[in-house]
Order: C-alpha cells, then structure tokens, then sequence
C-alpha cells in the first residue's frame, strides 16, 4: 500500500463524510523526520485492511492545524487517527504507530 496523498480542505472534508459509512485513517508525517518515515514504512508494508491517507505536515502546516483543530487532537509527528463518525477514535504517535494495533481498532468497528 502506498497511501492517498491528503493535500486540500476538500479532500479532508471529503474523508470527514466518508467516516461516517467507514473508518478513516490519517497519517501525518513529516519528511524531515527519520522516525515518521520509519512509521510511514511500517505501514506501507502492515496494513492491509483500510486505506492511508497521508498528509505531509510540512506542505501543508494549515491543513495539519485543520486537522488538530476539527478531530480534537494534540499536534504530533509522526502521528496516526483513525476517524469513525467524524470523531477521533483512536490517536498514536511516533513509535507506538504499530499496524497491528490499527488493524485491531478497525475489527473493533466491525
């Protein structure tokens, strides 16, 4: 899985409505940081069972303040959130961004 680059308002307004029918999971990830690339790549090769939406924190600072703003979380990078209903309903950052563990939240919704 490569992931869905996350770059306008649209598109996050877009998977704002869409969690309603389904989860949706973002990635924030910041290019000038070994960890979230060591993350990003954790979960190019582990998941399998949704799509990744990844949003790049340094391109777009606005859309990533948007995004602490509407889904009620503290800035991170790397950081994953998983949107069901239009509410944050699960939130890691940094090494505790496990695929596993996100795979487990989206059986959880099942």
């Amino acid at each position: 899985m490569n992931g869905i680059m996350l770059d306008s308002l649209e598109k996050l307004n877009e998977l704002t409505s869409k969690s309603f029918s389904s989860p949706v999971v973002l990635f924030k990830h910041s290019t000038r940081c070994s960890i979230s690339s060591l993350a990003l790549n954790r979960l190019r090769s582990g998941l399998t069972k949704t799509d990744l939406h990844i949003l790049d924190i340094i391109t777009y600072r606005d859309l990533s303040d948007e995004i602490t703003r509407r889904f009620h979380v503290i800035h991170q990078s790397p950081q994953l959130i998983i949107v069901h209903n239009g509410k944050t309903i699960y939130d890691e950052s940094h090494l505790g961004i496990s695929p596993k563990i996100i795979e487990m939240q989206l059986d959880n919704l099942a």
